[in-house]
């Protein structure tokens, strides 16, 4: 059965810095679709996320890049598996560097922390109480 993928491109300034914060999240670096202008990062099965230098990133759009630091382009989202998966993520990429953005989000059946990674893209990571889902 086919699974559709989702390849998140984001632009970095340090190809290698950025490989580093995502490896030490428990990530893995695709080899295979990585070069010295892109690393390929496998999050999960369906998720992909193609970290590209900004010149090379520069090469797929006419628009201006957007500066994450200072401007919001993309909130990525993350699932987990249950609230302690949520803590141990956010809390490895601020040990990598990360910085935690905003509030704890918890409302009982769902939990939710934010941080931005070295080049300033949010990514939120949840858990949401899986009978919560169902209805």
């Amino acid at each position: 059965m086919y699974q559709q993928m989702i390849f998140v491109n984001l632009p970095v300034d340090d190809l290698d810095a950025s490989k580093k914060f995502f490896t030490e999240l428990g990530y893995t670096i695709n080899p295979q679709f990585s070069d010295e202008k892109a690393a390929s990062v496998v999050i999960s099965d369906t998720i992909v996320a193609m970290l590209l230098t900004k010149p090379f990133y520069a090469t797929f759009t006419k628009k201006e890049i957007a500066d994450a630091t200072k401007t919001s382009e993309v909130l990525v989202c993350l699932s987990a598996e249950s609230r302690s998966k949520v803590d141990e993520l956010v809390d490895r990429a601020i040990a990598a560097g990360g910085t935690e953005t905003g509030p704890t989000q918890d409302h009982g059946f769902m939990y939710g922390r934010a941080f931005d990674d070295l080049d300033g893209h949010t990514w939120e990571v949840m858990w949401m109480d899986p009978a919560a889902v169902q209805g």
